[in-house]
């Protein structure tokens, strides 16, 4: 019988993929009632109010201005430049599950360029692993890209958010004053709501449209992409390791598939669900198996001159995870 442990890393894993692809979801939902940059306002305002309330009632204490200062450029570049791109592409007619297949392409990235940083080294079965299930994720969309409107340049937009996450996972390893994730993502929900108020300002699009259909978006990707996505994450990065946790993220094309099915009544081609099983394939090969090596412990005290913050994540540990990692979302 299965133990609580392996049932306890199913849900948790099950959770983190409905959450994930449930952002890409919730971009085509909402840009159908307004303007992108309307929604990517009232989305990270309703959740920087949400957690910046929790943060005050349940952790207030004084922070560094360094870490301030540090932790809004993350949060700028992590779900302002990363976030926005995806909306606007879908917005622009890209389908979901292709911008989900190109921000699926981030774990193969991270891995090439910035394993050490994220603590762990990629064995030779899991980068087989990962590039059996971007194999996988490329069936499920591949019929996408015949049928779709957007213009050509569009499709860049996903790119250009991918890249944005991985300078702020390079960033957020090389602060000087880090912060734990309690704290980091009110300020990161909070600068991507003064970007997206300026920017929907600047086009006269800050006034929220008066239908219910609106609202109902946005509490979606409030409380399903930001709050539940974020938050699935980060659990399982702490549980499981980046690289686990990354794997998972092939299973958001084709689940996103699934998702366009059951509201809108999209039908996967057979392509798309040989593709499913491929990914399906690729994630086992990628996440079974021992934990995740660590890589060698680097003490970044010694080199700054600075105390450790034990309320941060240490550098080098895949079981404490940094704060940008915990979000990676897309969405």
């Amino acid at each position: 019988m299965p133990t609580s442990s392996a049932i306890g890393s199913a849900a948790l894993a099950s959770g983190l993929v409905v959450m994930w692809s449930s952002g890409f979801v919730g971009a085509e939902l909402g840009t159908r009632h307004a303007p992108v940059d309307t929604l990517l306002m009232w989305r990270f305002t309703v959740a920087a109010a949400l957690l910046g309330a929790a943060w005050l009632a349940l952790r207030r204490r004084r922070l560094p201005a360094r870490a301030v200062a540090e932790q809004s450029l993350v949060g700028v570049l992590s779900q302002g430049c990363y976030v926005g791109p995806i909306v606007w592409a879908v917005g622009l007619g890209v389908p979901s599950g292709t911008c989900a297949l190109i921000a699926a392409l981030q774990p193969l990235a991270a891995g090439a360029l910035a394993g050490r940083l994220l603590g762990e080294r990629v064995t030779a079965r899991q980068w087989w692993g990962l590039g059996t299930g971007l194999v996988g994720v490329a069936l499920v969309v591949r019929g996408d890209l015949s049928g779709a409107t957007a213009p050509a340049w569009a499709y860049a937009l996903p790119f250009a958010g991918m890249a944005a996450l991985l300078a702020a996972s390079f960033l957020e390893r090389r602060a000087r004053a880090p912060l734990s994730p309690a704290d980091a993502l009110p300020l990161h929900c909070a600068t991507s709501a003064l970007l997206f108020s300026a920017v929907a300002s600047g086009a006269g699009h800050a006034d929220a449209p008066a239908t219910g259909a609106f609202w109902v978006a946005v509490g979606w990707v409030v409380l399903l992409s930001t709050l539940g996505g974020y938050g699935f994450y980060w659990l399982s990065l702490r549980r499981d390791g980046i690289t686990r946790t990354s794997a998972l993220i092939y299973l958001t094309p084709p689940t996103t598939a699934l998702w366009a099915y059951a509201m809108w009544g999209t039908r996967p081609a057979a392509l798309g669900l040989v593709g499913m099983a491929v990914c399906v394939a690729g994630v086992a090969a990628a996440t079974l198996g021992g934990r995740p090596r660590p890589a060698p412990t680097t003490d970044t005290s010694a080199e700054t001159g600075q105390p450790a913050d034990t309320d941060a994540a240490p550098v080098t540990s895949p079981d404490r995870p940094t704060a940008t990692a915990r979000r990676a979302a897309g969405s």
